[in-house]
């Protein structure tokens, strides 16, 4: 496993950021996901993207933590999560995705919401989401909507996640 530098996202990351998701996934629907999302003052939060960076420099892997809610109250979605195929299984995403959550906790954040891989995401501490009562707005596997409570002090709302409107949700 490498060891990767992470930071937050600059302004001259964006086309490598695009280029990150538009590689990692069938279509380029996640990397213009990404650049809604940048352009959306509802849902994007300074400071909750970032990239890990292999040793030549280059941008490896991207994690973005956005705004959503669930029944009104504030929350963060991460999505997408990804890594360019020549650094695939290596470690980069796991760094972006620990470095965004670090970042989420020390901003003042109390609850991350993800959809996705039930044997990836519980290395983060993500368990299912339904144990507080959260549920998506559509139909998914009750083990593939995961959440994470990074403030233990502050209640966690239950009902509906409102996704910011470029998920199209």
């Amino acid at each position: 496993m490498t060891q990767w530098t992470t930071r937050a996202e600059a302004p001259a990351d964006r086309a490598a950021i695009h280029q990150i998701n538009a590689a990692a996934f069938d279509t380029e629907a996640e990397a213009d996901l990404v650049d809604a999302l940048r352009a959306d003052p509802d849902a994007w939060i300074d400071g909750l993207s970032w990239v890990a960076v292999a040793l030549d420099g280059t941008l490896a892997a991207h994690a973005l933590l956005t705004r959503c809610h669930v029944e009104g109250r504030p929350a963060l979605a991460l999505a997408p999560c990804a890594t360019l195929p020549v650094h695939q299984r290596r470690g980069a995403a796991s760094a972006a995705i620990r470095a965004a959550l670090d970042a989420a906790a020390r901003m003042g954040e109390s609850l991350v919401l993800v959809l996705g891989h039930s044997d990836y995401y519980p290395r983060f501490g993500f368990l299912p989401a339904s144990r507080w009562g959260i549920r998506a707005p559509f139909e998914v596997p009750d083990e593939a909507m995961m959440a994470l409570v990074l403030d233990s002090d502050l209640p966690v709302p239950s009902g509906v996640i409102r996704y910011a409107a470029p998920f199209g949700v």
